[in-house]
């Protein structure tokens, strides 16, 4: 009888998804054994991990004077009431989007690339939106009361007022989280019980005085946390519809939470923010800065835990591709908001436009549009788009230019409005830059934890497709 390797030597070169040679046994073994290492972790962990612990004492510094003095200590005035606070929250919702959408409306357009990097950018997500979710809460300038903006039924007979876009981010984060977190654990699952058996074995296969306590641990908190999956036909069952469930209701929350967002500014009627193009330029914005810090992070863990074979050059290609798609919608919604100012022949519509172009914060301008518009057209070259260390550096100017993009619609727009006699200018305090920065040091401390913990690869999805790949016996063939 002939026999079927199980190994992808026979792969075609237009299917990249999974580097030739890989089994069944080595995928687990290469994700897996990130986690379940013993020695000292890699000298790139331990740097993520002390510079995000520097930055995460900068935030508690931070968030604790804040809590003393006040927001009085960041640059806000008359007229620029919002600042770094907002700036940031619409910027760390955005870098949370690729998870989602990577994960869920990729999944439901059977997109097979999505498979080495949603689980990745699942925790990005959940991560990312840690940070934003700090921002509003904060710039409220009361956080201890903040439990007014849940509808709690109370004696005193007060209730939001929905009417307000400050409630609509509340409901829209919290659902993104809620479903975001439940649908990374699902996928976590069958991995989980995976890491679970594999200490089990180890700790069951040494002899007792060579057992590490290390191994128990991980059995016991692996187990509690993979619920009692054992891999039955009724499990995989479950998995399966849970999973496509929550992956289409997530789909329409990566549409919904960023067009939420922009209603901050749409139902405004300060000129810059006024417009009916928010909705799809905040989400193809956020969208657009998501991926670009996928790579980011992406690239250099790719590297450092060779990962070559499992998040191939076709990963990579694909989400520079994405990338510059999502780019030239920008790129367009900053053409659309030049045309809206001419076209209308509103006054201040103009001012708003000539303000930004010439006005004091010219130089912010003129370097989001270098960042996000000049600069990702070189991802129209093949080369570009596989030259790790030219990508990486296009997506860092990715990012920073979404940064300053939201800085320009929110600073550019409200220091000079209808009545010159009530302009003013704003600048970031230290205290300002240290809470940014500091958010910073809890994503990289979470994201260093996640590396260590948890499998960043979903090695159930990873076996799937490579089962789809390799040759399948001739009938009256048997497969060993």
């Amino acid at each position: 009888m002939a026999t079927v390797t199980r190994r992808l030597d026979d792969i075609s070169p237009k299917e990249p998804v999974i580097a030739p040679g890989q089994t069944y046994g080595s995928i687990t073994d290469l994700v897996n054994d990130v986690v379940d290492q013993t020695e000292r972790p890699p000298r790139f962990w331990l740097a993520v991990f002390g510079i995000g612990s520097l930055l995460l004492m900068l935030l508690l510094n931070a968030v604790g004077y804040l809590l003393i003095r006040g927001p009085g200590i960041w640059g806000i005035n008359i007229p620029v009431a919002w600042g770094f606070a907002i700036i940031n929250f619409v910027w760390w919702v955005g870098i949370g989007h690729a998870g989602t959408l990577i994960s869920a409306i990729l999944l439901l357009l059977r997109q097979e690339w999505r498979t080495s990097i949603n689980r990745f950018a699942e925790a990005m997500t959940l991560f990312a939106l840690m940070c934003a979710g700090m921002f509003p809460l904060l710039h409220v300038g009361r956080p201890w009361v903040v439990f007014f903006m849940f509808p709690i039924p109370s004696t005193t007979g007060m209730w939001p007022q929905f009417r307000s876009p400050l409630m609509w981010d509340v409901f829209a984060i919290n659902s993104y989280m809620l479903v975001s977190a439940v649908f990374w654990y699902v996928g976590l699952l069958p991995d989980l019980a995976t890491l679970r058996d594999r200490a089990w074995r180890r700790w069951n296969d040494a002899p007792p005085p060579e057992r590490k306590l290390a191994d128990r641990i991980r059995q016991i908190a692996y187990g509690m946390a993979a619920i009692g999956w054992r891999g039955s036909a009724r499990h995989w069952h479950r998995y399966e519809m849970t999973y496509l469930l929550l992956a289409g209701l997530a789909t329409p929350l990566v549409v919904s939470v960023h067009t939420i967002v922009s209603f901050d500014f749409a139902v405004s009627v300060l000129p810059g923010w006024h417009a009916t193009v928010f909705p799809p330029y905040f989400v193809a914005g956020a969208i657009y800065c998501g991926f670009a810090m996928v790579l980011v992070l992406m690239i250099p863990i790719r590297k450092v835990y060779r990962l070559e074979g499992l998040v191939t050059m076709n990963h990579i290609e694909n989400m520079a591709k994405v990338m510059l798609v999502a780019g030239l919608i920008v790129f367009y919604g900053y053409l659309m908001e030049l045309f809206f100012a001419w076209y209308s022949g509103n006054t201040y519509e103009r001012f708003m436009m000539q303000n930004r172009l010439t006005g004091p914060y010219w130089p912010a301008y003129w370097a989001l549009i270098l960042c996000n518009v000049l600069i990702p057209q070189l991802l129209w070259l093949k080369r570009v788009r596989t030259n790790l260390v030219v990508l990486f550096i296009v997506a860092i100017f990715v990012n920073i230019g979404m940064w300053l993009e939201r800085y320009v619609i929110v600073v550019v727009s409200l220091h000079r409005d209808f009545l010159p006699t009530s302009w003013g200018a704003y600048h970031g305090t230290f205290w300002d830059w240290a809470l940014y920065l500091g958010t910073f040091g809890l994503f990289l401390v979470n994201m260093a934890l996640f590396l260590r913990f948890l499998p960043m690869i979903n090695v159930f999805e990873m076996k799937h497709l490579l089962h789809s790949k390799m040759p399948q016996p001739a009938k009256g063939e048997e497969s060993r």
